[in-house]
């Protein structure tokens, strides 16, 4: 691919990141393995990514309403239902009406598997959050996502498997303090 057009590698990385599942999170360690500037891939993977939330918040609700009924794909399309509802109350109720700006920002912004502005804008979506608050939510979450793994790849392409071995210890062993002060946090009833 080193070979191709320097357009062609940033209309690579354009698509990638509008993919589902992938987004901006494969999109820049692509775009940094091709030796793209970053200056130019991170908005280019941005955009890409923010591109079909719009259309996810106004119609994917809306297609999975139709086709609950439907003979070959209603099980799916009502498990669907069932499960972004089930999900959306249960954030509600950790989260609280305030916190869900913050607690949806946070979930598109956090780079896991399963998260993102596709999932982040069907759950904004499912939890009746109104299209500014969640498209603000959202694009804020995909800043952030884009700015983690834009340094996570730099690192990576600058140090090479000790500098991604370096960052997944890192975010295991802030995941294990988080936990930990949760337990403690709730042992000690506050």
């Amino acid at each position: 691919m080193s070979s191709l057009p320097i357009f062609v590698k940033y209309l690579i990385t354009f698509f990638i990141s509008m993919v589902p599942i992938v987004e901006l999170r494969g999109a820049i360690p692509i775009a940094e393995s091709l030796g793209l500037n970053i200056f130019i891939y991170y908005p280019v993977a941005i955009i890409g990514n923010m591109l079909p939330v719009p259309i996810i918040y106004l119609f994917a609700r809306k297609v999975l309403e139709w086709g609950k009924d439907k003979k070959v794909i209603g099980k799916f399309f009502t498990w669907c239902l069932e499960k972004g509802e089930k999900g959306g109350e249960k954030l509600k109720e950790t989260a609280g009406e305030r916190g869900l700006f913050f607690a949806l920002l946070l979930f598109v912004g956090i780079p896991l598997p399963g998260t993102g502005a596709w999932t982040g804008t069907l759950a904004a979506s499912f939890l009746n959050i109104d299209f500014k608050t969640s498209i603000s939510a959202v694009t804020l979450g995909v800043l952030l996502a884009g700015i983690i793994m834009s340094l996570g790849s730099k690192v990576v392409s600058i140090l090479g498997w000790p500098g991604l071995i370096a960052i997944i210890a890192v975010i295991l062993i802030l995941i294990c303090v988080f936990i930990f002060k949760g337990k403690n946090k709730n042992k000690s009833g506050h």
